[in-house]
C-alpha cells in the first residue's frame, strides 16, 4: 500500500505517526490486503450435501403458520420500568 494513501488515512483518523511508525503501518497493511485477497480466492458457496447433514434444504418440512399467545398474555407478568421491560438476571 502507498505511503502517501496510508497518510490519508491516518489524518481522515486523526492519527498521528512518525515517519517509522508509517512504513510499519504500510507494511502491516500490505499484510492484510493481501490476505484479504487470498481469502477472496476460496469458494465459499454452500454445498448442503457436503456438512454431513442426512436431511438437504428440500427434505424440511413446510412452515406453517399456527396460533400463539397474544402479546397482552405474554407480557401480563413482565415488569416495566420507564417504558423498559426488566428481566431477571441469568448470568453471573
Amino acid at each position: 500500500m502507498e505511503l502517501k494513501t496510508i497518510q490519508h488515512l491516518c489524518e481522515l483518523s486523526k492519527l498521528n505517526y512518525d515517519d517509522e511508525a508509517l512504513e510499519k503501518v504500510a507494511s502491516e497493511m500490505t499484510d492484510i490486503i493481501s490476505l484479504m485477497d487470498g481469502i477472496k480466492e476460496f469458494d465459499l458457496s454452500y454445498d448442503d450435501t457436503k456438512d454431513n447433514n442426512s436431511i438437504s434444504f428440500g427434505e424440511v418440512r413446510e412452515d406453517i403458520v399456527k396460533p400463539s399467545f397474544s402479546p397482552e398474555k405474554l407480557m401480563q407478568n413482565a415488569k416495566s420500568v420507564d417504558d423498559c421491560y426488566v428481566v431477571p438476571k441469568v448470568v453471573d
